[in-house]
């Protein structure tokens, strides 16, 4: 049986270091990148597709939407959750509409982390 992956993709490496602190204790092998270029180069490289992706919707060089279509166009079926700021309806419409399972909104407590990726995996 394999551990349950997690790959999280954030520009801001202090969220990421947080989310490592958050799932240390969680029995989940998470994989930490900080550009929608680095997610796909991890997607394409990677034996098996993660379980859960974690995904920032701002981010420079390509967002987190079109990095999630783009995931989505290549057939990838790994459940993808924004964790985001972006608290308007239209965001969450357009997270959804590139193909999210689901939203996460920031600030959020540890639990709820946890509860949402239970959700999914």
């Amino acid at each position: 049986m394999f551990q349950k992956t997690i790959l999280a993709v954030d520009n801001a490496e202090m969220f990421l270091n947080s989310l490592k602190r958050y799932l240390a204790d969680a029995p989940y092998e998470l994989h930490c990148v900080t550009s929608g270029s680095e997610a796909l180069d991890f997607l394409e490289k990677s034996k098996r597709n993660p379980d859960l992706i974690l995904m920032d919707a701002e981010m420079p060089e390509m967002n987190g939407y079109e990095l999630t279509k783009r995931i989505k166009q290549r057939g990838i079926r790994t459940p993808v959750v924004f964790i985001t700021a972006n608290t308007e309806p239209e965001d969450v419409d357009r997270a959804i509409q590139a193909g999210a399972a689901g939203v996460l909104m920031k600030p959020f407590r540890t639990n709820q982390l946890l509860d949402k990726i239970k959700e999914f995996i």
